[in-house]
């Protein structure tokens, strides 16, 4: 009797990397002499939003720029960042509202199960909520599913993980 294999493919992130990350940032914001004094603040709304406010353009690109080395270094994708336009914000400042992305789309879910139905592996995927799952008699035809979606995951703007693989 054989036994199905499987895997699920999702998106997500680490809340309490993230946390660390902007506190990280926030501290260097303080002790940057190119933004000591400048009114700067990063914030982390829930898990849904960080918010970068400071006076000018070009220290609201450095602060990004921080915030992604923070994040790059507790292995967090940058690619969870969704920018949002620049906008006026009160005294003269600047704010970028920057929306995490978290959970496949039925759009790029539909997308994946597709690239992986077209690829003629002898797997079975199907949409479960935000995330696709995977499953197969063989763990050879996985492992080839994990590296075709691996190898497309430019194409899909949005940083994938590999779980409960069984």
């Amino acid at each position: 009797m054989a036994k199905d294999c499987s895997f699920d493919i999702v998106s997500e992130f680490d809340k309490m990397e993230l946390v660390n990350a902007v506190e990280q940032t926030k501290k260097e914001i303080l002790s940057r002499f190119d933004l000591k004094d400048s009114k700067s603040d990063v914030v982390l709304e829930s898990d849904t939003q960080i918010i970068i406010t400071t006076e000018d353009d070009t220290k609201l690109k450095n602060i990004l720029d921080i915030l992604q080395s923070k994040m790059v270094k507790r292995n967090l994708s940058i690619k969870i960042l969704d920018p949002q336009s620049i906008e006026n914000a009160l005294g003269g400042n600047v704010r970028q509202i920057f929306k995490l992305k978290k959970g496949l789309t039925q759009e790029l879910a539909k997308r994946i199960v597709a690239d992986i139905k077209s690829s003629k592996l002898k797997v079975q995927s199907s949409i479960q909520g935000e995330q696709v799952r995977v499953s197969g008699k063989s763990k050879d035809d996985l492992q080839d599913v994990i590296k075709l979606i691996r190898e497309k995951e430019d194409e899909y703007k949005i940083p994938l993980q590999f779980q409960n693989y069984r």
